[in-house]
């Protein structure tokens, strides 16, 4: 009896269990998306994909595909034709895209061709989209089949049409520059507007179709190196004169804080508004903000100003106004936002526990994306869930995080979010977000991947482990100097000071049991779960890799000879292998296009070498950010077995 009672004392203490089906049951909302008084969305229910529309007024949700497997097939890039009949799209797999217009009266979804990024005319008659690095065009009656639009050299992408209908713009990647391309339709002409060595991005259309608008960052024709970017050689915005392809500044972003572009989530980073202002955004203060330009140019104006960052974008109809999801005045959460561009103070739509994302504005009504601590995402417009969780969901059963606030050696302040269930000396687990720019929030998150990740923290924590999930330096939401962090990843891992950090807080608590602190991350947050193994296999009894980097120097296909290769891999889980003791789970899948699957092949073989303890789940054909739900209930099923094991 007594070898019972200690095993049982170790034991998580189960106090609201649920299952991980149910918690992973909840359908996922992305692409959300308005014309006129409709709104549509991409649904995953437990990998089936499939587009739901809402109108007015009523906004009663309704199906307009049937793809019925999870079968790994990606929906994404929704457009509305002009009249709002229709919504074009690009349904994906790993091997190929496929572009695909579905209409709102019921009739089947009909394949136009191969290809992505779909723009769809102003008239509704034809779409243009990307193939092979080239742009294509088809009519949407299927009534002439797909053909280039334009053979020329370079990457092509982010295809636009003019408001008129009679010009396309795009841009061409050639390595170390990029240009800004318009293909006239009548004369069947390529124009190139303002050529440079530099990077030119986000075309945007004047109303009159004459101008372009576009952002120029400087090319030194040189490899990127992964390091802090806190300023550099500064950007600026051009418009040019589409019959000429003669540009003119309007706007240069001064030295120091903001002379490198960061951008928001937008239709585009550039919009072009209400009288002639050009609206962007600037961290010009060290904060992701909008101002507006004249596009005659002249003095840009703050229209966000404090000390918070703004995330999503979209401008009303008529330019006048635009909506946006920001931190303000709440941290961890999501807010959303309506600001004039002519300038005025910002008023806010919502506030409150819940977190808002992705505006989209239908009619005079906007619809957005919701969550909280316990309801994961949902649409909302006029107050309506439009998309309501399963009944057997856990709703009641899950916590609430708390907000907890902790220094690192260096001082640097570091937030986080505690799943602390009630009980005796917990076993903890701490998180480690990817990326490394995301931002863990005190609710269900916005992103597919973290999404499930919140969900199997509040798993863990219906287990009986306390979660801490740690927004360390290098991520968004805390200002440029905090992304931007110092000798962070293959620079120095200064993060590696947040995963002490994080350790040490959890010790530092009465209803922590200090010999019983796992964790787990995926990515950037497998990563530095091997860099807290490899490290202080002293702080961390075990933990669970996901398709995390190894060696950023290989990653990074850094040549050997250069400065920076022993650096990079100094930075590394690899350089600290001979002092890793404690057990692992390494979890990737074998056609990963972000991560080199090879990461996880040379840390096994090196765990192997000196005889660490060591599980693998391989998936094969599966990559990053697994398509395949069973495949995500199916690693966190095998990551719950071997936290339980070690813990």
């Amino acid at each position: 009896m007594r070898a019972l009672a200690v095993i049982l004392m170790c034991r998580p203490v189960a106090a609201q269990q649920f299952t991980l089906d149910q918690i992973l049951s909840a359908p996922f909302p992305s692409e959300l998306t308005a014309s006129r008084e409709k709104v549509a969305w991409v649904s995953n229910a437990k990998g089936v994909r499939n587009i739901k529309v809402a109108e007015a007024p009523t906004y009663q949700a309704r199906a307009i595909t049937s793809y019925a497997e999870d079968d790994g097939q990606e929906i994404s890039g929704l457009r509305w034709t002009p009249d709002a009949s229709a919504i074009v799209y690009v349904r994906s797999t790993a091997a190929n895209q496929a572009i695909w217009i579905a209409a709102l009266n019921g009739a089947a979804p009909r394949r136009i061709g191969e290809g992505e990024s779909p723009a769809v005319s102003p008239k509704g008659d034809r779409v243009v989209f990307l193939r092979r690095g080239q742009v294509w065009i088809a009519s949407m009656d299927g009534s002439a089949a797909p053909a280039p639009l334009v053979q020329a050299r370079g990457a092509a992408g982010a295809p636009v049409w003019s408001p008129d209908g009679s010009r396309i713009a795009f841009t061409s990647a050639r390595g170390d520059h990029t240009l800004i391309c318009v293909f006239e339709l009548a004369g069947n002409s390529l124009r190139y507007l303002d050529p440079s060595t530099d990077n030119d991005m986000a075309p945007e259309w004047a109303p009159d179709s004459r101008r372009v608008a576009f952002i120029r960052t400087p090319s030194s024709g040189l490899r990127a190196v992964r390091q802090a970017m806190r300023s550099g050689e500064p950007w600026s915005i051009r418009i040019a004169e589409v019959e000429t392809g003669v540009g003119r500044e309007v706007w240069h972003a001064p030295a120091g804080q903001g002379s490198v572009f960061r951008g928001v989530n937008a239709r585009n980073q550039l919009l072009w508004a209400a009288g002639d202002r050009i609206v962007f955004p600037w961290e010009g203060d060290g904060w992701t903000h909008l101002y507006a330009a004249p596009a005659s140019g002249g003095k840009a104006a703050l229209l966000t100003p404090g000390g918070f960052e703004v995330e999503d974008v979209a401008l009303a109809p008529g330019g006048a106004e635009v909506v946006y999801s920001s931190n303000q005045g709440d941290i961890d959460r999501r807010h959303l936002w309506t600001v004039p561009v002519a300038g005025g103070a910002p008023a806010a739509v919502t506030r409150g526990d819940s977190i808002e994302c992705a505006p989209a504005v239908a009619g005079d009504t906007i619809a957005f994306l919701q969550s909280d601590a316990r309801r994961p995402l949902r649409p909302v417009i006029a107050g309506r869930d439009l998309e309501p969780v399963p009944a057997d969901f856990p709703t009641q059963k899950l916590l609430a995080p708390q907000q907890v606030i902790f220094r690192a050696a260096d001082g640097l302040e570091i937030h986080g979010q505690l799943f602390a269930p009630a009980g005796g000396k917990l076993p903890a687990v701490v998180f480690f977000h990817g990326g490394s720019r995301r931002q863990m929030l005190l609710g269900w998150h916005s992103m597919y991947y973290y999404h499930n990740a919140y969900a199997f923290n509040q798993y863990l924590a219906a287990l009986g482990y306390a979660v801490l999930s740690v927004n360390y330096r290098s991520g968004i939401g805390y200002g440029l100097d905090f992304r931007e962090a110092l000798h962070y990843g293959p620079s120095g891992a200064s993060e590696y000071a947040d995963v002490k950090a994080a350790a040490e807080y959890l010790r530092s608590r009465a209803d922590i049991d200090p010999a019983r602190i796992a964790v787990w991350g995926g990515s950037y947050g497998g990563y530095l779960t091997a860099m807290a193994l490899a490290r202080n296999s002293d702080l961390f009894k075990t933990g669970v890799d996901f398709h995390g980097v190894h060696d950023w120097a290989r990653e990074l296909m850094i040549p050997a000879g250069e400065p920076d290769y022993k650096l990079a891999f100094d930075s590394s889980p690899l350089a600290f292998v001979k002092t890793w003791r404690s057990p692992v789970l390494l979890i990737a899948g074998d056609d990963d296009p972000d991560v080199q699957f090879n990461q996880t092949v040379m840390l096994a073989d090196a765990l192997r070498r000196q005889g660490v303890e060591m599980d693998e789940l391989i998936f094969p054909d599966e990559v990053h950010d697994f398509v395949m739900w069973r495949t995500w209930r199916q690693a966190y099923e095998a990551a719950s077995r071997f936290l339980a094991k070690h813990l």
